[in-house]
């Protein structure tokens, strides 16, 4: 079946009718037609296969913005392998990043947690408490 309401596309591409309405929103699919006698709109084979694009582009990071801008590279007969590349570059580049960080906070955590007495009141006596207060932090 090469057209589906917007239910049996949702299903097809894996996401939800909110998901496939959200797109439509922001622009990274359009919304067909609807047809002049009444009935359904049809979402076409391209447009399921698009969906699945945005899907899995989101799943691996990207941002609506950088998937817009990876649905132009794809759209444009003259595009470059390198275009592209350089995109996933800067994707790998900012999770690198990322994992940097949470590194860091996974040590913070790690050290907060093995300095705190694990009993007694909270109040001010949780050693944890203290290190996220304002006023330690700033010493």
């Amino acid at each position: 079946m090469s057209d589906r309401t917007i239910s049996k596309a949702a299903e097809h591409a894996g996401v939800g009718v909110e998901t496939i309405r959200f797109y439509e929103r922001k622009g990274l699919i359009d919304q067909p037609l609807k047809p002049r006698g009444g009935g359904y709109r049809v979402y076409s084979t391209e447009a399921v296969e698009r969906i699945r694009f945005i899907r899995q582009a989101q799943e691996l990071g990207f941002s609506l913005r950088e998937i817009d801008e990876l649905l132009s590279l794809r759209a444009d007969p003259d595009t470059d392998c390198a275009d592209v590349q350089a995109q996933a570059s800067a994707k790998l580049e900012e999770v690198e990043r990322k994992i940097a960080q949470l590194r860091t906070i996974r040590s913070a955590l790690k050290e907060l947690i093995a300095a705190c007495p694990k009993r007694g009141p909270a109040a001010g006596r949780c050693t944890i408490l203290e290190a996220l207060s304002p006023q330690q932090r700033r010493r």
